[in-house]
Parts: structure tokens; C-alpha cells; sequence
């Protein structure tokens, strides 16, 4: 019987999973601490992983291992090039939480726009009078400026513009869809936008997109917004713009590194809405993930190629363990 080690889950069962790779067993890992994984791994056939790290010594420790599926886009928790070295095909799922992110941006959007964060604390502290938590903003005329427009940047474009919204995008060679206006730079975007919404992966690339140069570009009312991916944003830079007023707001359900300490100013900040990484989640989308990954797995398990392979290099390789 294959085994296929599951290094973290974030939804209560592993039922689907089960149903997709019936003829397998699913070995789970108490914690997913690296160490532990190294432990697991000497006899699985293939590893399913979320959040936890699949560095190149839990790779190195899995001989049998054919296939490392991530539960969920992007790839950076996974040594993308250790797993193509050793012949490993690596998946994703780039297709389950578009409308989920989207709507999960929209609602930091108004958090902020409405000012929840410093409301709730007054209420669960016990008070009523909200003179002194600022004044809401009326979004209808705002620009919103969307760095990245794939799938969930675009779901996002009909809700904001529901809103009354002015869509503003980077210009990519692809036609932007209707009523958005193109940028021409990404400081073109900055010094345009009210508030700032990333959507694009974690790359050696994006790594520190936005610093403190980019910040200071921003004007001192803009609000920043990232359900993407922490990396995306300098964390420090971020906290000295809100301190220093150069921008006035932040929406993050993802942070640098995640999780924040536990007393880092940015959770309890006014100006700031924080969740933690949830803007993928909905009962729909879990099961979904949860059903692709799985099938990306049982398809490499049973000698074909996964729907979504991250490495395609790695099919026409020599070592291809498939």
C-alpha cells in the first residue's frame, strides 16, 4: 500500500482525502515540525503539505517519494528545486479561493473604510461613545489600485466597482478588464491609488515589493492591503509608515513572519485590520483544495501527470520518479 505523509491540514478532517487516495495511507504528522518530517518520510510514496516547511533535508530523507502536492498556490513553504533535482514532481492549486481572497480583500477594505478595528475595542471594552476613533471614509471615487491581475485580482474588480470603486491596474499585455484603467509603473500605481491591494506570488522577485521607498510614494491617506503573501511587504518599513503617518491604514491577512510575535504593535494598532491567513478559507473552498490536491497526488501515485505541475521541468528529466 503507498503512504503519503501529510505534513499539516487547516480544516478539522481529512475525509476527503481519505475518499480520493482510498488505496493509501495517510500518514499525519502530530506537528510538522521539520525534524519530525525527516523522521516520517524515509517510506512514503508522496507528501501532501499546507503551511509547514518541506526544506531540502525532508526531501533528501524520502527516497520513495515521487510527489510533494501543496495544499494550496503558492510554493515558497516547499525547495521547489531540490524536489525537481531529485525527480520529484511537484503540484499546487491555483484555482479554489479566488472568490474567497477577493471577498476577503473587500471586507479589510471596508474594515478600514469604516473604521472596525478601533469601534470593536471601544464595544468589547465596555464603551459607546466613538467620538474618538476617527471618522469613517466614503469609498465611492477612491481609486483602488491592484498590483497583480489574475484570478483573484480580477474577481476583485466587479466588487470594488460595486462599491463605487475606481479600478486601477499595472498594464499588462493582457486586456484589463472592463472599466479599468491601466498604470503604467508600479510608482505610477503608488502615487494614484487611495488604496493599494497586492495580488501576485511569492518570488525572489517580489520578495520586499513594497519597502520603505514604495511607502513614502504612497499618499499619507492611502491604506495598504495584502492577502497575498507576506514576503510581498517589509514588515518593519510597513510599521514606520504607519507610525510616521506616511500612509494611513493597513488590511494584512498575511505578515512577515507569520505569525506575528504575539506583542508585535502591528496587532494592536488602530490603523490596522489583521486576520490570521484565513482569506482562503470557506467550507467551499477547503473541500475543494483539499479534493485537488488529493487528486494531484493519487494522478502521480497512479503513473499520470498531475493537472497543475509547478515543475515541468521535471517531466522530461532523468531522474523523474513518475
Amino acid at each position: 500500500m503507498k503512504r503519503v505523509l501529510v505534513t499539516d491540514h487547516a480544516w478539522p478532517s481529512l475525509d476527503v482525502e481519505r475518499a480520493v487516495l482510498h488505496d493509501a495511507e495517510l500518514v499525519v504528522a502530530p506537528t510538522g515540525d521539520p525534524a519530525e518530517l525527516v523522521a516520517l518520510a524515509p517510506d512514503v510514496d508522496a507528501i501532501l503539505t499546507c503551511f509547514a516547511k518541506v526544506p531540502a533535508e525532508v526531501l533528501d530523507a524520502a527516497p520513495r517519494c515521487r510527489t510533494v502536492a501543496r495544499y494550496g498556490v503558492g510554493v515558497d513553504n516547499i525547495d521547489v528545486a531540490h524536489a525537481t533535482g531529485l525527480g520529484m514532481v511537484v503540484s499546487n492549486v491555483p484555482d479554489y479561493c479566488a472568490e474567497e481572497v477577493a471577498d476577503h480583500t473587500l471586507l479589510l477594505i471596508l474594515a478600514l473604510a469604516r473604521r472596525l478595528a478601533p469601534l470593536t475595542r471601544l464595544v468589547s471594552g465596555g464603551g459607546w461613545d466613538a467620538t474618538g476613533t476617527g471618522t469613517a471614509v466614503r469609498l465611492r471615487g477612491k481609486v483602488l489600485g491592484l498590483v497583480g491581475l489574475g484570478a483573484i485580482g480580477r474577481a476583485l474588480v466587479p466588487r470594488a466597482q460595486a462599491l463605487g470603486l475606481d479600478v486601477v491596474a499595472l498594464r499588462r499585455s493582457t486586456p484589463l478588464p472592463t472599466g479599468v484603467r491601466a498604470a503604467d509603473s508600479l510608482d505610477d500605481l503608488l502615487a494614484r491609488a487611495d488604496i493599494v491591494s497586492l495580488h501576485v506570488p511569492a518570488t525572489p522577485e517580489t520578495r520586499g515589493l513594497i519597502g520603505a521607498a514604495q511607502l513614502a510614494s504612497m499618499k499619507p491617506t492611502a491604506w495598504l492591503v495584502n492577502t497575498a503573501r507576506g514576503s510581498l511587504v517589509d514588515t518593519d518599513a510597513l510599521l514606520a509608515a504607519l507610525r510616521d503617518g506616511q500612509i494611513a491604514g493597513a488590511g494584512l491577512d498575511v505578515t512577515d513572519p507569520e505569525p506575528l510575535p504575539s506583542d508585535h504593535p502591528l496587532r494592536t494598532r488602530d490603523d490596522v485590520v489583521l486576520t490570521p491567513h484565513v482569506a482562503f478559507a470557506s467550507d467551499g473552498s477547503l473541500a475543494e483544495l483539499a479534493r485537488k490536491a488529493a487528486t494531484n497526488v493519487a494522478d502521480v501515485l497512479a503513473g499520470r501527470t498531475p493537472a497543475t505541475v509547478v515543475n515541468p521541468e521535471v517531466l522530461t528529466s532523468s531522474r523523474l520518479r513518475l
